[in-house]
């Protein structure tokens, strides 16, 4: 049975899927737009996913929660689930995703992700307002859409493993679908330019800046035609040797059992705990209970690499071996 977190993660996938797919048509007259709601909407199921996955799996560490009026008008003081119309708990927004993911976790995810998908947010909340036969709108979202999409991959791979090896994600040049020779000249109208502005505005915090590394903002899309005699990309070998070397990944069990790193490990204590402090007491419990399989995990960077780097990674359940050392905040 697939945990919550899996579940979420495909949902994610599926919606990444369906964005390039509609951007990728050949006639689609609302391209973009779809692509914007779409993408925003896979990368809020991702951490989504990713909270679920550091939660073992709670749902309620999904529900948006807010301090209840009282029937004698004052504030409750422990927070509550917020209903919507229906009367079903409220979900978190993408946002608050991120926030959590990053500040009451600890995960570390770079700013460029960040920059991205608030763009790419004004692009989706926009979106009504538009009427876009403006070149230069379609290729800044294009430039927005295509970092989006190795953002995600790169997220993915680092978070649930090589899940995503079977799908081609990338977005088809706008080449494609426009004659750059006759491109129309529809001015922008006003909530088209103060996207445009403040898109504009993020990208020039990246001016200057040489090592991009594996995260963007935007990726420059420069497109040209030239004839070639051969083809030319990345050589694959497929070997039917039942003599190589075979490989066996189990990341979705991994991944479920021991989520936390040492950063988060970390990160959960020190809001757990009124007196806890990383210090020679808390390596020697933590290196201790390394020792036991049902709290942590050391494994391979890379498994197909035995003589390379370790990480240990542990399973949330490790708290309560904690709570017999700190004191919890109440």
């Amino acid at each position: 049975m697939k945990s919550r977190s899996r579940l979420m993660l495909e949902k994610s996938i599926s919606a990444m899927l369906s964005a390039i797919e509609i951007y990728n048509k050949p006639d689609f007259k609302y391209r973009e737009e779809t692509f914007s709601v779409l993408c925003i909407n896979s990368w809020e199921l991702l951490l989504k996913a990713k909270i679920l996955n550091l939660a073992s799996n709670k749902l309620a560490a999904l529900y948006a929660m807010e301090y209840k009026t009282l029937i004698t008008g004052k504030k409750s003081t422990v927070k509550r689930p917020k209903k919507n119309r229906s009367g079903n708990p409220l979900s978190i927004n993408l946002f608050e995703a991120y926030r959590i993911v990053t500040e009451e976790y600890g995960v570390k995810i770079n700013k460029a992700v960040s920059d991205n998908l608030v763009a790419l947010t004004e692009i989706r909340d926009n979106s009504i307002h538009f009427v876009n036969d403006d070149l230069l709108l379609s290729l800044k979202i294009q430039e927005l859409g295509s970092a989006s999409l190795q953002n995600y991959l790169h997220l993915v791979s680092s978070w649930f493993g090589d899940v995503l090896s079977r799908y081609n994600f990338y977005l088809m040049p706008l080449s494609f679908f426009r004659n750059f020779n006759e491109a129309p000249g529809i001015s922008l109208n006003s909530s088209e330019r103060k996207v445009l502005d403040y898109i504009k505005k993020s990208e020039e915090g990246y001016d200057g800046i040489e090592d991009v590394g594996d995260y963007n903002l935007t990726l420059r899309i420069d497109v040209k035609f030239q004839k070639v005699k051969s083809t030319s990309g990345l050589p694959v070998q497929i070997t039917n040797d039942p003599g190589a070397t075979a490989v066996y990944l189990s990341e979705e069990d991994f991944t479920d059992k021991y989520p936390w790193d040492y950063d988060i490990l970390s990160t959960r204590l020190s809001k757990r705990y009124s007196d806890f402090k990383m210090n020679a007491n808390y390596h020697k419990i933590r290196k201790k209970l390394e020792g036991d399989k049902k709290f942590a995990y050391e494994r391979l960077l890379n498994p197909k690499n035995p003589n390379g780097g370790k990480k240990t990674f542990y399973n949330p359940n490790i708290q309560k071996e904690f709570d017999k050392h700190y004191t919890k905040i109440s």
